[in-house]
């Protein structure tokens, strides 16, 4: 049952807002989450094709492993057991099989999205600036001047950079957030006719552009065309910022070519796409910043050190966090 006060706000609509979302959701706390994309999943992406940002995650916190669990239980995610190679100057092109259990959302990653959202108040509006009340609430204007409020509590849950462009209204946590550097992806996809004669489901790579690479359709609950994305390495994103996509494409294929030793037939259809803030910099130990006082609330994977797990565990910590309060 929810109470009466004035809700909450979480502004983005990735995971960690998600994450931040439900927590309250489900203590029975109003809460409406705002976003500027259509609909929410950050990283998660949106594309139903193919898995462009996030690849896969992780379990190692025992909280977030129950989440899992129940997910799993709900048919939400299930574990990708992929032939997995590396490949790197010295060795080449290995087999790196390994005992790491790694899960993704079905029928894709952005799928976990729109699971999570379910029940959810959301808006589509990109929240461009803050206001504190004389009665202590929060006001929230967008980039069209719309304004929406009075909420009793605020969270942000957005990339660093416009997490700390809305901060001006909090000078200590801004300051915090202004240090932190993410560092860009170029995603490419591949479609092709028919299957690749390759043994490799994915590789991690430590040679060139590339930083890794999938055939997204060996993961559970695919459908569709031989499809492959390929992830470049962030040095070489934040070299290649101003590249057009095709020439992205082409490059990002060649190395692929250079990585499994095959020669790649003509796509039926490709795609790029740039991740300005695709991972921090540092591996940050923070979990969730937060001004009690100012009922405000920061939270994000880069908090965190990155990973879908740990843009959950900082969502849920930033509202506990403010539970708590």
């Amino acid at each position: 049952m929810q109470d009466n006060k004035p809700g909450v706000a979480v502004i983005g609509g990735g995971l960690a807002g998600l994450s931040a979302a439900t927590t309250l959701n489900e203590a029975g706390t109003a809460v409406t989450l705002f976003d500027c994309e259509p609909a929410p999943g950050g990283r998660l992406g949106q594309d139903t094709r193919a898995d462009l940002g996030a690849q896969y995650f992780t379990v190692r916190h025992p909280a977030f492993r129950q989440a899992c669990r129940d997910w799993e239980a709900r048919g939400w995610i299930v574990e990708w057991s992929p032939q997995l190679y590396q490949q790197d100057l010295e060795h080449g092109l290995r087999s790196s099989a390994d005992d790491i259990q790694r899960l993704v959302a079905v029928p894709g990653m952005a799928s976990l999205a729109g699971y999570l959202q379910q029940g959810l108040e959301i808006r589509q509006a990109d929240i461009s600036q803050l206001q504190r009340t004389a009665q202590g609430e929060w006001l929230l204007r967008d980039a069209d001047g719309n304004e929406y409020g009075p909420f009793r509590a605020l969270i942000l849950a957005t990339p660093a950079e416009q997490a700390s462009a809305l901060l001006c209204v909090a000078p200590s946590l801004q300051q915090d957030v202004a240090r932190v550097r993410m560092r860009p992806c170029w995603s490419v996809l591949l479609e092709f006719a028919q299957p690749l004669p390759t043994l490799v489901d994915a590789c991690f790579v430590r040679d060139g552009p590339l930083d890794w690479l999938a055939r997204n359709n060996s993961k559970p609950q695919r459908s569709g065309n031989e499809s492959w994305v390929l992830q470049s390495t962030a040095s070489w994103a934040e070299q290649h910022v101003q590249l057009p996509a095709a020439a992205v494409v082409a490059e990002l294929a060649l190395a692929m070519e250079r990585v499994t030793g095959q020669r790649l037939p003509e796509p039926l259809d490709s795609q790029a796409h740039y991740w300005p803030q695709a991972r921090p910099a540092e591996q940050l130990k923070w979990g969730a910043l937060a001004a009690p006082r100012l009922s405000l609330y920061v939270c994000g994977d880069w908090c965190l050190g990155g990973r879908i797990e740990n843009a959950w565990l900082s969502g849920r910590q930033a509202a506990r966090a403010l539970l708590d309060s």
